[in-house]
C-alpha cells in the first residue's frame, strides 16, 4: 500500500515538474533591440529575478551601466555609449492570470444606462477608415527635421537632423532594427569638433535566424584568423547567411564599404610623474590626427588598459591626446603603446571583405576562407588635390616616400578668408610674397618645415589665423629659414589578402589546425616601380594533444605550433603580442623570412591551479636566431594563492648577442577578513656587440619588491596599504650599473559604503632618487570621493578631490569659415588691414553673424604642471518639512544649493608640489574656478518666490600667444509673485564685475563694473495665453584703457500663446537705447554693447509652431534688428519636424 502511494506521488511530481517546465518556458523570452534613450522591452511587466542584458559578443552587461523599470518594462543606459547600439535581453514575464484585468461582467456587453433601454441593438455599417500610422507594427521613436534659414545679411543655409529608432518584426521570421542619427546643425560654443559625423550612428538591419543584412555604420572585424585578424569601423553594406544541412552547416558573408579609419600605432615612454596629455602622432609623423572614436587600444608594459573617468585613462579624439587618471600613476619605466584608427583624408578608401565557412555537426572538421582588399581610389583624392606635376612626381618615386616631395603652389582667386601669395623676383630669384590685392596673380602655397637653416622662408605673422611666411635671402650661402614652398605627397596604396584556415579533430584528445595566407601590398598605385616585393605568404600549423585526463578535473596537454612568414608578407593589423619585438630582443630591422617554432606542456588541476611550460625558437633567415624558455602558473594551497611567470631568452643577431631573463611572482595569504601579500619582479637584459663584446644601450636590468596588507571585502568596504621598492640598472660607460632607485607608497580603500555615506580614498606617492648627478623626483597622485546624506536627506554633500602631475599644452587654434548661422564666432577687422587675426574674432551675438568655428592646431609644446581639483556640492532642502509645524514650517520655505569647483594647474618647479587648491600662485598656468550659491524662498510656488545667487567664476588658459584670464563676479536677486490669478510680477537685479586680461593683446583687456535692473509684469489670460511688458536699466563702466561707459535702457513687450495640440507662437519687440562713451568699434565695445550699436536699436522676433498632422510640425521663426547707423537685418527660418 505504501509502495502504491509512493508510486502515485512520484508520478504526480514528474508530471507537475514537466508541466512547470513547459509553463516556465512559455514565460521566458529573448529579444534583440536597438538602443536609444529609453527602450520599451515588452508590453507587460517583467520578472526582475530572471533578467539579463547581453552584449553582441555574448558577455553580460554590468548592471551598474543601466537601469530598469520592471513594472513598465522600460530600459535605459545611465551613460550613452556608441558601442552599445544593440543589446540582447533575456527575461521572463508574469503569467496572464496575474496581469490581465478581471470584471464581474463582460464590459463589451454592458449597456449604458442612459437613453432608450428598450432598443439596445443597432445595425450599422462601419464607414470610418483606420488612421494611417507610419511604421505600423514596428516600435519607432525619434524625429526628422529639415529647415532653411535665410536673410538679407547671410546666404541661405540648410539645417537637418535625423533621430530615428526602429525595432520590430516585418513577418514571423524577419525582423528589423534601425538607428538613424545624423545632424547638420550649428556647432556649440566651446566645441572643437571638426568631424561631427564621427559620432553619428546610421544603420538599417534586416535579420532572421539564417541571414543578416546591414547597411550603414558597420563594426567589421575578424578575430578568428591569426594572420588576417582586424577591426574596422566602416560605412557600407554587409551580407551574411547560414545554410543548415543534414550533418553540417555552411555560412557565407560579404561586405563592401568606405573605410572610416586607417590602423596605426603610436609608441612612447612615460615621463616620470606625468599623467599627460600625451600627443598621438600619425604613421608619417603627422602632429594632427583625428582618431575614430572607440577604436583605440592602450597598452602599458604590454597590459591592455580600460578607458573611462573611473578606469585608467581618458582620450580627446579631436585633439589626439591621451591623459591617464590619477588612479593609474605614470612613471619613466612605462612603455606605452597605443593602437588606433585615424581618419585619413588623402584619398577615398574602399574595403571589400568576403568569405565563408563549413563545419560538420560533430565538430571534427572546420574550414574557412576569406579575401580582403583595402585600397585608395587614386582618381578620387580628398584633401590632397593633385595637379599633373605632382602626379608625375609620384609616378617616378616608386615606393620611396623621400622622393614624394613637390612644389605646393597652385593658382587661386582672391578670398578674404585665405592667405594667398604672389610671385616676385628677389636678387634674380622668383619667390613668393604675401598679398591681399585682388588684382594680383595669386597662388595658394603650402609651406613645409624642412629643418633649421634648410629653407628660405620664415614665419612672420603668428597672430593671423593662417600663418604668413616671408622670404629671407641666404647670407654667405647659408639659408636663414626653415620653411620651403613644397608639400609632402601621399601616394595611394593597396593591401589585399586571401586566407584559408581549417581545423580537424580526429578524436576528443587530438586537435589539428592550419592557416595559410597570401598578401599583396602596393605602396604607390601611381607607379609600377618597386613592385617586385608586393607579394608575400604566411603559414601556420598547430597540433594539440591531451596526454592525460581524469574526470575533467585533472588534465595534461602537449602542443606544438609552426609559423612561417615571408619577409614580403604584410598583415592588416599585428598578429603577435604588442611587445613581440622586445620579448625577443629583435634588431631594429629584422631581415629575411621568419620561422617560429613553439612547443609546450600544459597541466591543469581544478583544485590546485595551472602550470604551463613552453619552448620557442624564432629565426629570421638573414640576421637573427633566438630561443626562448618560459613557465607560468597560478596555484592555490588552502589560503595561499600564488602567481608566477619566468622566461629566459638567448638570441644572436648581426647587431647584438643577448641574454634576457625575466621573472614575475606574487603570493597572497588570506585570513578571515584580511590578506597579506608580496610581489617580486625582475629583469636582466644583457646585450653585447657580437664582434667587440662591448655592451650596447639595450642592456638594462631592474628588481622590484612589493609588500601589501589589506582588510575587508575588495568588492565593498576595504583598505589596502602597500610599499614598492625598485632598483634600475642601465649602461654607464661599459658597465651595467645602478642609475636610480624608487620608493612607492600607496593606499587603496573604500572606507565607508552604506545607504547614507560613501567614502573612498586612493593615494600614490613615489620618489625617484638618482645615483649621481640628477636631482631626485617625486610625484603624488590621489583621489578622494565622499558622498553624505544627513538628517534624513535634509542635507546632501558630494565631494571629489584629486591631485596629479601632468603637462599643459600651449594650445594653438585657428578659425575656419562656415555658412552663416552654422558657426559660433564672427570676424571684426578692427585694424582694417584685411587680414584675419586671432584677436579679431568675437563670440557672435546674432545668428546671421555666426560664420566661423574655432579648431585646434597640432602642437607639441607642453609645460610641466601640478594639478589640484576640488568639486563640492552642498544641498540643504528644508522643503521636505512642508506640512510640519513651528520652526520646521517656517524653514520649509527655504532651499539652498552651493556648488564649488576649482581646477588649478601650477607650473611644476623641481620636486615641490602644493596640495592646497585655494592658494593663489603666480605660477598658475591654468585655472577653472566656479562658485555658485543660490538661496530660494518658496521655490517653485509663485508666491513671493525669491532667490539670491552669488556667482564667482575665474578662468585662466595658456595658449600659444600667452595667458588669457577672465573673471566674473555677480550678485543676483530674483523675485516672482502671482497676484490673484491673472497678474505675474517678476523683478531681476544684478550687480557685479566682469574683467578680461590678455598677456599679449592689450586692446582686449577690460574691467567692467556692471549693474542691471529688470522688472517685468505679465497678464495671464489663461494657462495658455499671456501678455508681458518689461523694462531694463543697466550700466557698464570700464576702469581700464579708454574708460568706456555705457548706460542702457530697454523697453519691450511680448505676447505668447500655446496650445500643444494646435498652434503656439511668441511675439516680442524691444527698443534699446545705448548711451555709449568711447570708441564703438573695438573688442571692449563689442563686449559692452553685446553686438549692438550706440544710440537707438530695435529688435523683434516672431516664433510660431503649428501641428499640421499628428506626425508633422511646422516651425517658423523670424528675427529682425535695426540700429541708427546700419540697415535693417532680417533673418527667417522655416522648419518641418516629422515625429515617429
Amino acid at each position: 500500500m505504501a509502495m502504491r502511494h509512493l508510486i502515485l506521488i512520484s508520478c504526480f511530481l514528474i508530471a507537475a515538474t514537466g508541466f512547470a517546465q513547459d509553463f516556465q518556458s512559455k514565460l521566458r523570452r529573448t529579444k534583440r533591440l536597438a538602443i536609444k534613450d529609453t527602450v520599451v522591452i515588452d508590453t507587460t511587466s517583467i520578472n526582475p529575478v530572471l533578467f539579463q542584458v547581453l552584449q553582441k559578443d555574448g558577455s553580460i552587461l554590468d548592471t551598474t551601466a543601466y537601469e530598469v523599470d520592471y513594472g513598465r518594462s522600460l530600459f535605459w543606459l545611465k551613460q550613452p555609449d556608441a558601442s552599445l547600439d544593440t543589446l540582447d535581453f533575456k527575461y521572463s514575464v508574469y503569467p496572464d492570470f496575474l496581469t490581465k484585468s478581471y470584471f464581474e461582467y463582460d464590459p463589451s456587453k454592458v449597456v449604458n444606462s442612459s437613453g432608450n433601454l428598450s432598443r439596445v441593438y443597432a445595425l450599422k455599417k462601419k464607414t470610418t477608415k483606420p488612421d494611417f500610422k507610419p511604421f505600423d507594427g514596428l516600435t519607432t521613436s525619434g524625429s526628422l527635421v529639415r529647415g532653411i534659414t535665410s536673410g538679407n545679411n547671410q546666404n541661405s543655409t540648410l539645417t537637418s537632423e535625423l533621430d530615428l529608432q526602429i525595432t520590430g518584426k516585418l513577418s514571423e521570421k524577419v525582423s528589423l532594427r534601425a538607428s538613424l542619427q545624423d545632424a547638420n546643425i550649428p556647432q556649440q560654443n566651446g566645441g572643437y569638433s571638426q568631424r561631427l559625423d564621427e559620432f553619428d550612428q546610421i544603420f538599417i538591419e534586416l535579420y532572421s535566424d539564417m541571414w543578416n543584412i546591414r547597411a550603414g555604420d558597420i563594426n567589421l572585424e575578424n578575430n578568428i584568423s591569426f594572420f588576417g585578424r582586424f577591426t574596422k569601423k566602416v560605412q557600407g553594406l554587409s551580407l551574411s547567411g547560414r545554410l543548415d544541412q543534414e550533418n553540417s552547416q555552411t555560412e557565407a558573408f560579404a561586405t563592401g564599404a568606405l573605410v572610416r579609419g586607417v590602423f596605426t600605432q603610436s609608441r612612447f615612454t612615460g615621463q616620470e610623474g606625468n599623467q599627460g596629455p600625451y600627443k598621438l602622432t600619425g604613421p608619417n609623423g603627422e602632429l594632427y590626427v583625428l582618431i575614430v572614436s572607440g577604436s583605440e587600444r592602450v597598452f602599458v608594459n604590454g597590459i591592455l588598459l580600460e578607458r573611462g573617468e573611473t578606469a585608467d585613462y581618458v582620450i580627446d579624439y579631436n585633439a589626439g591626446e591621451i591623459r591617464f587618471n590619477p588612479t593609474f600613476p605614470i612613471t619613466s619605466e612605462m612603455r606605452i603603446s597605443v593602437e588606433y584608427q585615424y581618419s585619413e583624408q588623402n584619398f577615398t578608401r574602399i574595403i571589400a571583405y568576403a568569405g565563408g565557412g563549413h563545419q560538420t555537426d560533430d565538430g571534427k572538421l572546420k574550414l574557412r576562407a576569406h579575401v580582403y582588399s583595402e585600397n585608395d581610389a587614386k582618381n578620387q583624392p580628398l584633401l590632397q588635390n593633385l595637379n599633373q606635376e605632382q602626379v608625375a612626381v609620384l609616378q617616378s618615386a616608386g615606393d620611396d616616400s623621400e622622393q614624394m616631395i613637390a612644389p605646393s603652389a597652385n593658382p587661386d582667386t582672391y578670398n578674404e578668408n585665405k592667405i594667398l601669395y604672389r610671385k616676385v623676383f628677389r636678387n634674380g630669384q622668383e619667390v613668393f610674397e604675401f598679398s591681399n590685392d585682388p588684382e594680383d596673380e595669386l597662388f595658394n602655397v603650402r609651406f613645409t618645415d624642412v629643418g633649421t637653416n634648410q629653407g628660405n622662408y620664415v614665419l612672420t605673422n603668428a597672430s593671423a589665423i593662417n600663418r604668413i611666411y616671408e622670404y629671407v635671402a641666404p647670407i654667405n650661402g647659408i639659408r636663414q629659414g626653415n620653411f620651403e614652398p613644397v608639400a609632402r605627397l601621399f601616394a595611394p596604396t593597396q593591401l589585399q589578402m586571401a586566407v584559408l584556415q581549417g581545423a580537424y579533430n580526429p578524436s576528443a584528445k587530438t586537435r589539428i589546425s592550419f592557416e595559410g595566407a597570401g598578401s599583396k601590398e602596393d605602396l604607390n598605385l601611381f607607379s609600377d616601380l618597386d613592385d617586385g616585393d608586393n607579394d608575400g605568404f604566411a603559414g601556420r600549423f598547430n597540433v594539440d594533444q591531451t596526454l592525460y585526463e581524469k574526470n575533467e578535473v585533472r588534465q595534461l596537454r602537449a602542443y606544438g605550433t609552426v609559423d612561417y612568414i615571408q619577409n614580403t608578407f604584410r598583415n592588416i593589423e599585428r598578429a603577435y603580442a604588442i611587445e613581440f619585438s622586445r620579448d625577443w630582443n629583435l634588431p631594429l630591422l629584422p631581415q629575411g623570412d621568419q620561422t617560429l617554432l613553439t612547443s609546450g606542456l600544459h597541466f591543469q588541476d581544478t583544485a590546485v591551479g595551472v602550470v604551463n611550460y613552453s619552448f620557442e625558437h624564432l629565426n629570421y633567415s638573414q640576421n637573427y636566431s633566438g630561443s626562448h624558455n618560459s613557465i607560468y602558473g597560478n596555484l592555490r594551497f588552502n589560503k595561499l594563492r600564488t602567481q608566477f611567470a619566468a622566461s629566459y631568452l638567448k638570441s644572436e643577431a648581426d647587431t647584438a648577442t643577448t641574454r634576457f631573463f625575466r621573472m614575475n611572482a606574487a603570493a597572497i595569504y588570506g585570513l578571515q577578513k584580511s590578506w597579506i601579500g608580496a610581489k617580486l619582479r625582475a629583469e636582466d637584459n644583457i646585450s653585447r656587440n657580437p664582434i667587440s663584446e662591448v655592451f650596447d644601450p639595450l642592456s638594462q636590468r631592474f628588481q622590484s619588491y612589493e609588500a601589501f596588507v589589506g582588510r575587508g571585502d575588495s568588492t565593498a568596504v576595504f583598505v589596502e596599504l602597500g610599499y614598492r621598492y625598485r632598483v634600475n640598472d642601465s649602461l654607464r660607460g661599459n658597465n651595467v650599473q645602478q642609475v636610480n632607485h624608487s620608493d612607492t607608497y600607496y593606499l587603496k580603500s573604500q572606507l565607508i559604503q552604506n545607504e547614507n555615506t560613501s567614502l573612498g580614498l586612493y593615494a600614490n606617492y613615489r620618489k625617484l632618487r638618482y645615483t649621481e648627478g640628477t636631482a631626485s623626483e617625486q610625484s603624488l597622485n590621489s583621489r578622494l570621493l565622499y558622498n553624505q546624506k544627513l538628517f534624513k536627506n535634509l542635507v546632501r554633500l558630494n565631494t571629489v578631490f584629486e591631485t596629479s602631475s601632468g603637462t599643459l599644452p600651449q594650445q594653438e587654434f585657428t578659425y575656419v569659415k562656415v555658412d552663416e548661422g552654422l558657426g559660433v564666432y564672427t570676424w571684426k577687422d578692427y585694424n582694417n588691414d584685411g587680414v584675419q587675426q586671432l584677436e579679431e574674432f568675437e563670440l557672435a551675438q546674432f545668428q546671421d553673424e555666426a560664420d566661423f568655428i574655432r579648431v585646434l592646431l597640432p602642437n607639441q609644446l607642453f609645460v610641466k604642471t601640478h594639478q589640484n581639483k576640488l568639486s563640492q556640492i552642498l544641498t540643504v532642502n528644508f522643503q521636505q518639512w512642508s506640512g510640519k509645524k513651528g520652526f520646521q514650517k517656517f524653514a520649509s520655505h527655504f532651499y539652498n544649493q552651493t556648488s564649488y569647483l576649482i581646477d588649478r594647474k601650477v607650473l611644476r618647479d623641481g620636486n615641490s608640489f602644493d596640495l592646497n587648491p585655494f592658494e593663489d600662485d603666480d605660477n598658475a598656468l591654468g585655472l577653472n574656478l566656479n562658485f555658485r550659491n543660490t538661496l530660494f524662498f518658496n521655490r517653485g510656488k509663485q508666491q513671493y518666490t525669491t532667490s539670491y545667487t552669488y556667482l564667482a567664476n575665474t578662468a585662466r588658459n595658456l595658449v600659444s600667444l600667452g595667458l588669457q584670464t577672465n573673471e566674473l563676479r555677480s550678485h543676483q536677486v530674483s523675485f516672482l509673485h502671482k497676484i490673484k490669478a491673472s497678474y505675474l510680477f517678476n523683478l531681476n537685479t544684478a550687480l557685479g564685475t566682469n574683467s578680461s586680461a590678455s598677456e599679449n593683446f592689450a586692446q582686449r583687456n577690460y574691467s567692467l563694473e556692471t549693474f542691471e535692473l529688470n522688472p517685468k509684469i505679465s497678464y495671464l489670460f489663461d494657462d495658455n495665453t499671456r501678455l508681458e511688458a518689461f523694462y531694463s536699466l543697466g550700466t557698464k563702466e570700464n576702469s581700464l584703457g579708454a574708460l568706456e561707459y555705457l548706460n542702457k535702457q530697454d523697453f519691450g513687450v511680448a505676447f505668447s500663446y500655446s496650445n500643444a495640440e494646435k498652434i503656439s507662437f511668441n511675439i516680442e519687440a524691444q527698443y534699446i537705447k545705448n548711451e555709449f562713451e568711447g570708441a564703438a568699434f573695438s573688442p571692449v565695445a563689442y563686449q559692452m554693447l553685446e553686438g549692438l550699436q550706440p544710440g537707438s536699436n530695435f529688435t523683434w522676433n516672431v516664433i510660431a509652431q503649428k501641428r499640421l498632422t499628428k506626425f508633422l510640425d511646422l516651425n517658423l521663426s523670424y528675427f529682425g534688428r535695426k540700429s541708427e547707423d546700419s540697415r535693417t537685418i532680417h533673418t527667417g527660418t522655416v522648419q518641418l519636424r516629422a515625429l515617429f
